[in-house]
């Protein structure tokens, strides 16, 4: 069975400040290109059948640099819609309303868990299947990854805020262990 490598993208100014990142279309920072670069020479020894990113520009463009120019932009990859969070950091969230944490209480105006779990099964549906012919890489966003990886392991999407957040150009490995889905790298820079 083949592998499932998550890329997430390079630092984008607001990755780097903190600031919650959902649909807002940021370039990366010349640190993050230069992450992004870094990670072609992990990568260039494993042949990929399939190879997917969120459309988002920091993504695509995390993608390229990175050695993957062929990957196919996937509307289900798109990181989780903060609604009126977007933009805001954890503490300036927090003063809107004390106790706020995102896995339990959700966004104001943006995407419930629900929905976000419906996008990530049915990319993992499409996806699954390929893992029979080899490895598949997949560059997207903190969040998504997280959610991705507790959907991965049959847990609720919730269980990701168990999953450390991924820095940005780091690359995460699922993959199966006796038939089981597993973690099998987090956070590799």
């Amino acid at each position: 069975m083949g592998q499932l490598v998550l890329i997430r993208h390079g630092e984008t100014a607001w990755s780097r400040t903190g600031q919650h990142a959902g649909r807002t279309d940021l370039p990366l920072t010349q640190v993050g290109e230069d992450a992004a670069r870094a990670l072609a020479p992990r990568l260039a020894d494993r042949e990929f059948a399939a190879v997917y990113s969120s459309p988002l520009t920091r993504a695509l463009r995390t993608a390229e640099l990175a050695g993957l120019s062929s990957a196919e932009p996937d509307t289900d990859l798109i990181e989780w819609d903060y609604g009126r969070y977007e933009g805001l950091t954890a503490e300036q969230i927090q003063e809107l309303g004390p106790g706020w944490e995102l896995w339990r209480d959700g966004v104001d105006a943006g995407e419930g868990l629900g929905h976000l779990t419906l996008r990530v099964d049915a990319f993992l549906g499409r996806v699954r299947p390929l893992l029979d012919t080899g490895d598949v890489a997949v560059v997207a966003h903190g969040h998504l990854s997280r959610i991705l990886t507790a959907r991965w392991l049959g847990l609720d999407a919730s269980f990701g805020r168990q999953f450390g957040h991924p820095p940005p150009g780091t690359i995460n490995t699922l993959g199966y262990e006796h038939e089981l889905p597993v973690v099998l790298g987090w956070n590799v820079p």
